[in-house]
């Protein structure tokens, strides 16, 4: 792959999963054409009568990390090709690697101008159990042998998220959680203020905002809170001033405006994107040669009381893709004594994981399931493994627009 000179942004990433953010934040991936604003010159080129490239960002991905084995397989199986060497992916728990870090090891590469972030959202999400910060699970995921108070929970992890942005210094920071955490008594409160601490107090940290990502072209009901932090000392003093006004002018907002008419029915935007808009071309999955979209869950009809017990609307979104699998899948279609609109003479199925990844937004080139061959044993990812780092991602085409937005103010932020 050629070097493209105008990558001159230090992204580094942190619980980056199969790396939905990065993808969107660097650009150049392969999406769906009605998902992308016409007017807004982003488009690179047409592959299709339905797939678009964007254009590529000025960001460009130098540290990833996450503790799960899947989510590494799948982002190197992803990235390498695109010009990323295997060592940008550091495989273990961030609490780690800020240890051995104030150990004296170099860890983190210098000259970070981002960081960004999509802190576990388990203890935070509707559809858990809500701990919040009283996480029973540990900073790898593994259950708690005690229940004594640390800094290490599941729940606490944005605390070392907040302890790279110390070390790196970028410029700014962009932090991801579901939007249940918004309703968890002060939690939203409490953790911009520790953002907001970050250097001594060094960073303005913008009321965070929740966006659902149907209003920017992604045909999925999810709904993310966004922290954004910025330096002090890197702002230019017209932008400094902007940012600390308590009405921050629109041409400062770093916030990006919804593309699609979801939310949002002022002239202008685009028609939400729907299921049946990204699923048009796919095959049956017995007749596909796409492995993320021939292997699926065979998971059974569990009854009304279950998540996933739905049939999906080719007229509407899709549902928030989650990380669990097999009975927590939507269906594609149920049968009709399940409650299935029955038009389609096909017999029920669950969402494949290619399914999942479209209404993720992902590129239809992304190879999700990889069989564990020999010149692919270190990426190999399972049906099931797919399906878990697919739901835990940030959809892409949302990272986008955060990231289009963000590039576009940083000459008037930091003058360069």
């Amino acid at each position: 792959m050629t070097k493209r000179h105008n990558k001159n942004l230090k992204l580094l990433s942190l619980f980056s999963g199969c790396g939905g953010m990065d993808i969107g934040f660097e650009g150049g991936f392969i999406t769906h054409r009605k998902s992308i604003d016409p007017t807004r010159d982003w488009v690179d080129r047409v592959v299709d009568d339905n797939w678009v490239r964007v254009k590529e960002t000025r960001f460009v991905t130098v540290f990833a990390n996450d503790i799960l084995e899947e989510a590494r397989n799948a982002w190197l199986s992803y990235m390498t090709p695109r010009g990323h060497k295997k060592d940008v992916y550091h495989f273990g728990s961030i609490v780690d690697f800020v240890k051995k870090h104030k150990a004296g090891q170099d860890i983190f590469p210098s000259d970070i101008d981002i960081v960004t972030g999509g802190f576990p959202c388990q203890d935070f999400s509707v559809a858990g159990k809500r701990l919040g910060f009283d996480s029973h699970k540990d900073h790898t995921g593994h259950l708690r042998s005690d229940d004594l108070p640390t800094e290490e929970t599941r729940g606490k992890l944005y605390c070392w998220m907040k302890e790279v942005i110390e070390n790196t210094k970028p410029k700014i920071f962009v932090a991801e959680n579901v939007k249940g955490l918004v309703n968890l008594g002060d939690v939203k409160t409490i953790i911009q203020q520790d953002f907001a601490s970050a250097g001594n107090g060094g960073y303005i940290v913008l009321t965070p905002r929740v966006l659902h990502a149907a209003d920017y072209g992604v045909p999925e009901s999810r709904e993310r809170v966004i922290f954004i932090g910025i330096r002090k000392n890197a702002l230019t003093p017209e932008a400094l001033d902007a940012l600390s006004s308590e009405n921050i002018p629109a041409e400062y907002d770093p916030y990006p405006l919804p593309t699609h008419n979801y939310h949002h029915k002022q002239e202008g935007l685009l028609p939400t994107v729907t299921c049946g808009d990204i699923f048009a071309q796919l095959p049956e999955p017995e007749d596909s040669h796409d492995l993320s979209h021939h292997y699926y869950s065979k998971a059974k009809f569990m009854g009304t009381h279950c998540q996933g017990q739905k049939e999906i609307s080719l007229n509407a979104i899709g549902p928030t893709i989650r990380s669990e699998h097999h009975g927590n899948i939507e269906f594609r279609r149920l049968s009709p004594e399940h409650g299935g609109c029955g038009v389609e003479k096909l017999p029920e199925r669950r969402l494949t994981p290619r399914e999942c990844a479209l209404i993720q937004t992902f590129p239809p080139d992304y190879e999700f399931v990889r069989r564990n061959e020999a010149n692919l044993r270190k990426y190999a990812v399972s049906t099931s493994g797919a399906y878990k780092v697919i739901g835990n991602a940030v959809p892409p085409v949302l990272a986008y627009n955060i990231a289009m937005r963000l590039q576009e103010l940083w000459p008037k932020f930091f003058g360069n």
